[in-house]
């Protein structure tokens, strides 16, 4: 299938690793030109060079520098950005009723008010140009919360409400905002979770339908579809990719 994003600029945040390193890699080898952003200028410019990406450096709880990211890749990538994917590491986790107030403040900042001003400041050019496609990168733990992730379970899950309002509110213009659930994919943050690849694949057999866990190129293949044309017609959506993980209905 062609998903008709050749030429479009598509930001991905987060992206020197893991999931975020997986979708750029995906949408590049769709002909988007792609830019990839994260803290570490040496990772985010090795993995630039690594898929043929425009490396830029951003730290994701920066409030006012993403308006100002979206101002230099357009600049130096010759358009607007027309396919935005935020994704964002999770918080630390610990017992739920545990976290400090910094602790509160510092995953919302991260996790809501600076990918949501990311969200604000891309909206224009896409509403303008008719077209524009919006992923938000959260997890399976919104819908079926685990009790060490309670920051991740609640800032994110506010996220998902705010795409949820805004998709409403543009879609008329030929922008659509989806939120994409991953599950337990073989990244090195679900190695840190469970302590072990060992415990990882335990977890795996005993849990997940699928007896295994997923790959980042498995969730990539998801999220480039609903930055595709062709996804036109899906928004304020939030789709699982999990291996029947989740046993929520809705």
């Amino acid at each position: 299938m062609d998903l008709g994003i050749g030429g479009r600029v598509a930001l991905v945040t987060g992206a020197s690793g893991g999931l975020g390193r997986a979708i750029a890699a995906a949408l590049a080898a769709e002909g988007a030109t792609v830019a990839i952003s994260s803290r570490s200028q040496e990772r985010i410019d090795a993995t630039a060079a690594e898929i043929g990406a425009s490396g830029f450096v951003w730290d994701s709880a920066d409030v006012d520098g993403g308006p100002a990211l979206l101002d230099t890749v357009a600049a130096q990538l010759g358009a607007p950005v027309s396919i935005l994917v935020t994704n964002t590491g999770g918080p630390p986790a610990g017992m739920p009723l545990e976290f400090t107030g910094e602790q509160w403040e510092d995953a919302y900042r991260t996790l809501v008010r600076a990918p949501m001003a990311l969200v604000q400041a891309a909206l224009p050019a896409m509403r303008a140009a008719g077209w524009g496609r919006v992923l938000n990168v959260v997890s399976t733990t919104v819908r079926e919360p685990t009790p060490p992730l309670m920051l991740s379970n609640t800032h994110r899950a506010s996220m998902i409400t705010a795409f949820k309002t805004v998709a409403a509110h543009v879609a008329a213009d030929g922008v659509t905002l989806n939120s994409l659930l991953p599950g337990r994919i073989g990244t090195a943050r679900l190695e840190s979770l469970y302590g072990s690849r060992e415990n990882v694949e335990t977890m795996a057999s005993a849990e997940i339908p699928a007896g295994r866990v997923g790959t980042p190129e498995e969730f990539a293949a998801a999220a480039a579809f609903l930055c595709s044309a062709p996804a036109s017609y899906i928004t304020g959506e939030t789709l699982a990719v999990d291996g029947g993980l989740t046993r929520s209905v809705f």
